[in-house]
């Protein structure tokens, strides 16, 4: 299968199964496009007629897409399916990152939070230093011989429990030596609580920090509020300049969402940058069919634009000396994620799972609160085999929408949270994102085409 598009100055042809890319003339294009469909006869007349161009040209051209085809850069075979299941068998059983939910509570009262203000659809609270040290154990305990582990610190608002993480870092940083591990933590939040003594502790523990902000100050406050109503945008925005300064402006990331409200997205990532911030992502927002802020399908055409504007921006600020990041952007076209990744997607439920603050276990932070997806806790372990095996086997051969998909080796089938709640399964497709992946992967593929030019 082969994926063609026009973007920027480029005529770009992928190769799905073999990921090469191909920069291509106008002629090129088209003879790629009538390659499966034409006999060479039917392809001079087709292309003499469009173009200024001899027969001798065009048969020239013809036999150098042969001998990509005869080479497997072009019309290759997908030949992974049945590597699917024999490559994540490799990895089962072995945990290698936790989602710790240190806070179902927050501080603010964000109307579309898919955790409902923190509170995950339960009660709220405080994850205790002995249920984050069990947590911590059954990580290690279940590692295998991985060296490096994640531990994510996430809520609701997890800065509301503090002096629990700090004391939990020190008892995991206690145990690395003995067990031959290497913790990296990151922390995600919403920057109400940053102080001195955080951005100590971040700059020193944590890997990467995450910054929920939304862009424009009307856009960020009409939904980031505290519980008497008031934006967040004034009090947070000078933590996070100064946090992000502290750590000279790397290993963080500016996540912001945008919803039905804001659209034109590429205007809250101009604000960003004028702040100073130039790690930026930039996440549709997950919510309810019911919910205002749901993206709608006359959304959808604003929003793709605005992912071609931010890839012309980025070209244009790369080549001013002035390059910033854009999460969904990062591309790597020479190495990039094994096929082990490609074909079995986040590893969640199987090489990642969320503990709730009472140490339960659930396949990740989207699936916490939904009893039925309960599959154990620390102390005993998964103990919800049947569920656990589903995300196991999970990968994207087992969606029938993905096969003829073109995107299917970058998205790994996509989110299974996401596709379970738009469609009842974890093998289910979210068409709507989907299309906004799809759209991504274009622009990411040319922004990695522009820069490879230049160079």
């Amino acid at each position: 299968m082969i994926h063609q598009f026009k973007q920027g100055k480029y005529n770009i042809v992928l190769d799905v199964s073999s990921g090469s890319v191909h920069i291509v003339d106008d002629i090129a294009y088209e003879i790629i496009q009538l390659f499966e469909t034409s006999d060479i006869k039917e392809i001079k007349e087709i292309i003499s007629k469009n173009h200024s161009v001899s027969e001798e040209e065009i048969q020239e051209c013809y036999n150098q897409i042969c001998e990509l085809k005869d080479q497997g850069k072009l019309f290759s075979e997908d030949t992974f399916e049945e590597l699917a299941g024999e490559l994540k068998e490799k990895s089962r059983g072995i945990i290698k990152a936790l989602c710790l939910h240190v806070a179902h509570t927050c501080n603010l009262n964000c109307s579309y939070c898919f955790a409902s203000q923190g509170k995950y659809h339960g009660d709220r609270a405080l994850m205790t230093l002995d249920v984050a040290k069990q947590a911590i154990d059954f990580l290690v305990e279940n590692s295998g011989k991985r060296h490096n582990l994640e531990v994510d610190f996430f809520g609701g608002e997890p800065l509301m429990n503090f002096g629990m993480i700090k004391d939990l870092v020190k008892y995991a940083r206690s145990i690395e030596k003995k067990y031959n591990k290497n913790f990296r933590f990151t922390l995600t939040t919403n920057g109400v609580l940053i102080d001195d003594d955080v951005i100590e502790f971040a700059n020193k523990e944590c890997s990467n920090v995450v910054l929920s902000l939304d862009g424009r100050q009307e856009v960020h406050d009409r939904f980031r509020v505290d519980y008497a109503g008031n934006g967040s945008f004034k009090k947070i925005v000078p933590k996070f300049q100064k946090l992000v300064e502290a750590r000279e402006g790397k290993n963080y990331y500016i996540r912001g969402t945008f919803t039905h409200f804001n659209p034109d997205f590429l205007e809250d990532i101009k604000e960003m940058l004028d702040l100073g911030f130039n790690e930026l992502s930039m996440e549709p927002v997950v919510c309810s069919e019911d919910d205002i802020c749901k993206l709608t399908d006359e959304d959808l055409p604003v929003v793709l634009e605005q992912y071609e504007k931010l890839a012309d921006l980025m070209i244009e600020k790369r080549k001013e000396g002035k390059p910033f990041t854009f999460y969904h952007y990062m591309l790597d076209l020479k190495g990039g994620p094994c096929i082990y990744k490609r074909i079995s997607g986040c590893g969640s439920g199987s090489e990642y799972l969320a503990v709730t603050p009472w140490g339960d276990l659930y396949p990740c932070h989207q699936f916490v609160g939904e009893e039925k997806f309960k599959l154990g806790d620390v102390w005993n372990g998964v103990t919800n085999h049947e569920m656990q095996e589903e995300f196991t086997s999970t990968n994207l051969y087992k969606r029938p929408d993905c096969k003829e998909c073109w995107a299917r080796l970058y998205c790994s089938g996509g989110c299974a949270a996401n596709a379970y709640h738009a469609t009842g399964s974890v093998n289910g497709v979210y068409k709507y994102g989907c299309e906004l992946f799809k759209k991504r992967m274009e622009c990411a593929i040319m922004l990695a085409v522009d820069e490879m030019m230049d160079e």
